[in-house]
């Protein structure tokens, strides 16, 4: 669906140099369930970001999890178009790209990247508790028979650093991360495969997500590094919160969206990302709060901000 939404003509932060850069950025939602006020925030920044750079917008149905379903899907694309996210180009569902997340595998087994682990999640959770990051378990071999989930062997001697546009420079030391799951114990291509593969796949240039996802964008740098991937430009939001500090989830005292109230909606999402809409647009459509939110997109007003607190009147 091509949005009609007007373009702001200048961005806020500086855009890579050559007259080659497209900007293309994406949301990609899982279908298991609704969208929530949090949901609309990173499609909403995302979006916003991307037009601000007369870029493309891309919608990515993350459809590999068992809880996935098509009636949520549907539900989460007609939310986006209610809202006035309107996306270029057809929608993306990972479900069909099993073969390219296939490909990528055999790739990083053929360069001896990979060993494959039986540790069950329990034990996990137990190694956990006294170390940082996987302990490196099954590196020389499974150490039980029965289904086993493949990993890639991480560097714990490896520093990742990287430059967030909206959190500004970032460093990981590889060892806390530890060796990453790349296709779980059931089959399924892990996500930081999958999401790798297919931002190679849709030339996406521009991550605009959650801050919760910081910490492992390292794992996903590692992948592209060794899969031989293009490296995008990332910019991780402020994460919004429950009054309590927990991350806003759809399980737990999410704030609903309201497609009657979508552009007051709309005005609260900004107003969390401290981009000060004026108060006429109250009033306002859900086409001019967005023409507003696209001429006035202001990442700056949220640098460095990792979490937003949701009071539930949006």
């Amino acid at each position: 669906m091509r949005s009609s939404t007007a373009t702001a003509t200048t961005a806020t932060d500086n855009s890579p140099a050559g007259g080659d850069y497209r900007y293309t950025g994406r949301f990609a939602p899982s279908p298991t369930g609704a969208l929530h006020l949090g949901s609309l925030l990173a499609a909403c920044a995302s979006f916003l970001d991307a037009r601000s750079h007369a870029g493309q917008w891309l919608v990515r149905i993350e459809d590999l999890d068992a809880r996935s379903r098509p009636d949520w899907a549907g539900k989460i694309l007609r939310t986006l178009d209610t809202f006035g996210l309107h996306w270029d180009g057809p929608v993306a569902y990972q479900s069909g790209r099993t073969q390219h997340y296939r490909a990528a595998l055999e790739c990083l087994r053929a360069a001896g990247e990979t060993f494959e682990c039986s540790c069950s999640r329990a034990e996990l959770v137990r190694v956990a508790a006294c170390t940082r990051g996987y302990p490196g378990t099954c590196r020389s071999g499974p150490r039980r028979a029965g289904p086993t989930a493949t990993r890639m062997r991480v560097e714990a001697s490896r520093t990742i650093r990287f430059t967030d546009r909206f959190q500004g420079p970032y460093t990981c030391p590889a060892g806390t991360l530890g060796d990453v799951i790349v296709r779980r114990r059931d089959g399924v291509f892990a996500y930081h495969l999958a999401v790798v593969v297919d931002d190679a796949l849709q030339g996406v240039t521009d991550v605009v997500r959650g801050a919760d996802l910081l910490a492992s964008t390292g794992w996903q740098i590692l992948l592209q590094e060794k899969l031989h991937l293009p490296q995008p430009r990332y910019a991780h939001l402020p994460l919004v919160t429950e009054p309590g500090g927990e991350k806003l989830a759809k399980s737990r005292r999410s704030v609903a969206l309201r497609p009657e109230r979508a552009a007051a909606q709309l005005i609260a999402t900004l107003r969390l990302l401290n981009q000060a809409p004026p108060a006429a647009l109250e009033r306002a459509s859900v086409r001019e709060v967005l023409d507003w939110a696209c001429a006035h997109w202001n990442p700056a007003a949220f640098h460095g901000v990792r979490t937003v607190a949701a009071d539930g009147t949006a």
